[in-house]
């Protein structure tokens, strides 16, 4: 059965004259009178009563009209929202992010989707880790940049690189001017440390760290956003563990240390919805595998 037969059936069953119906489907009678025999033949019952005079619906006919008009409105609906999502998907594109994101993925992929999508309207909204799962899951982002993946099925997610953490120390601090440094020395240090709620992956890969290490240090501060870390330390307050992209953004009053032992890593993930990838998302993918991990994807 197609939707075509329910529509043919319907319109009979509106003007309850062939010919009519026939002229506002722009067909000719004749196919229409096989069509709907062909969907009574299908249903397994008669659905209108035909005579030179008249045509009128059957009982199982006038049941038949009700749930067929149903089915219409339904598929109606269903192009109509289709049709938006398709829309929306040549015009706009939300992108949720962390602030790494915004320094190493977007000058490589905003060039190429303004290349292919001339037309497409970029949307970037800065969010933690939490609230870029839950607007993903509820269509509000077509693809977000995070910290860790999420577990749900209903997302595809795929790791683009990991990044080292990084020691940044006060420049008047007496340990600027000396050798590498042996984490060891970390402990009981006043140190600014990222806040749980604000930057959980962070704070995880951090407290992990130290607690394998054996390390206790002072926390002074937790700090709500990557540049209050950044400043707080370039005022003084203490040392911090920053990932390494935020190097660029250091003022004068802040120094990189290095350490003896490696620092720990942290990685950033690209998710999107299994049901939502479009065309501009396989563009970005294919970007972020050439730039940064052909093997991992």
């Amino acid at each position: 059965m197609e939707l075509r037969h329910l529509r043919y059936f319907c319109t009979v069953a509106s003007e309850l004259n062939f010919t009519r119906a026939a002229e506002k489907l722009n067909t000719v009678q004749p196919s229409l009178s096989q069509q709907i025999k062909d969907l009574e033949r299908e249903v397994g019952v008669k659905l209108l009563e035909r005579s030179n005079r008249r045509v009128e619906l059957t009982e199982a006919g006038k049941v038949f009209l009700k749930e067929a008009l149903l089915s219409l409105e339904h598929a109606e609906r269903g192009i109509h929202l289709a049709r938006q999502v398709a829309e929306v998907e040549k015009k706009q594109l939300d992108i949720g992010f962390v602030p790494v994101a915004e320094m190493k993925i977007f000058p490589y992929i905003m060039p190429n989707i303004r290349a292919h999508f001339p037309d497409l309207k970029a949307l970037f909204h800065s969010l933690t880790d939490a609230e870029q799962f839950s607007w993903l899951r509820q269509g509000m982002l077509d693809i977000a940049f995070t910290r860790y993946p999420d577990p749900s099925e209903e997302f595809e997610s795929i790791k683009i690189f990991d990044e080292p953490l990084t020691l940044i120390v006060p420049r008047d601090s007496k340990v600027v001017n000396g050798p590498a440094l042996s984490i060891k020395s970390f402990e009981g240090r006043d140190f600014v440390i990222s806040d749980e709620q604000a930057s959980p992956q962070l704070y995880s890969v951090i407290h992990d760290f130290l607690k394998k290490s054996g390390i206790r240090v002072n926390v002074v501060q937790h700090s709500t956003n990557i540049l209050l870390n950044v400043n707080l330390v370039g005022m003084g307050v203490g040392w911090s563990l920053v990932p390494s992209y935020v190097i660029p953004l250091l003022g004068e009053n802040i120094v990189v240390k290095k350490t003896i032992e490696p620092l720990p890593m942290i990685g950033l993930y690209a998710s999107y919805r299994k049901d939502q990838k479009h065309q501009v998302i396989n563009l970005i993918l294919k970007v972020l595998k050439e730039k940064f991990c052909p093997d991992l994807f």
